[in-house]
């Protein structure tokens, strides 16, 4: 009955290996209510939100259902247009996805789509904008910066030049490996799966896989 609870308010079915004990389940059901009670306390919005996970500016958050929110993630929504998170989907521990860099200049929008893992000690920058599609995962450490400083005038600091923005774009269905970093202007097709460690500064087409730094396409899914 707990697992078929937990399941509606995650809004798809969960399964659990039958050797998972009996104790480490219910210690486990019993911490996501925790966390669920904790979101809704705090933000307002049904959220799954971690011990020590801070999210700033909720009234920019758009929540799909059951979405997580993991342990000390700093989650900060202040921007133009916010920061969206579908259905099931989770940010792994140790996160930073914060929409705006700077005050003086809000960044634009993160948009994150259904059923997308996001693992631990990520960085998620929003201000080009940046999508992420649906059924995409990632590995520890992913880092995305949607913009880039400009650098021309050697008489005058860089901080003092400002940035240019494109966005950033990763298609459904990725699978995106530990440690990648994605920068500005970049678009990954649907399908694509990148090799960890990979530093992607172009884009790429539907199904590529991608490593190398810079990164570069090593193979397709599908071919032999």
């Amino acid at each position: 009955m707990l697992i078929s609870l937990l399941s509606r308010v995650k809004g798809r079915p969960i399964s659990f290996d039958r050797d998972v004990p009996a104790g480490y389940l219910l210690r486990l059901i019993g911490a996501r209510a925790i966390d669920y009670l904790r979101g809704v306390l705090l933000t307002r919005k049904g959220v799954f939100l971690a011990r020590s996970a801070r999210v700033r500016h909720p009234s920019q958050l758009f929540l799909g259902k059951g979405v997580e929110i993991g342990p000390y993630c700093l989650v900060d929504c202040l921007s133009r247009h916010g920061l969206t998170i579908g259905d099931s989907s989770k940010i792994g521990a140790y996160s930073f996805v914060k929409v705006s860099g700077s005050l003086s200049d809000l960044g634009d929008s993160i948009v994150i789509g259904r059923n997308v893992a996001i693992g631990e000690y990520a960085h998620i920058g929003g201000a080009g904008p940046v999508t992420i599609g649906d059924d995409t995962i990632t590995g520890a450490y992913l880092s995305i910066h949607p913009e880039n400083h400009n650098f021309d005038d050697i008489s005058s600091a860089i901080r003092l030049q400002g940035v240019t923005r494109k966005g950033i774009s990763i298609g459904k269905n990725c699978w995106i490996g530990a440690k990648v970093t994605i920068l500005d202007g970049a678009n990954i097709g649907d399908g694509c799966v990148i090799a960890a460690g990979a530093v992607v500064n172009q884009s790429f087409s539907d199904n590529q896989i991608i490593g190398g730094i810079p990164a570069k396409v090593i193979g397709s899914r599908g071919s032999e």
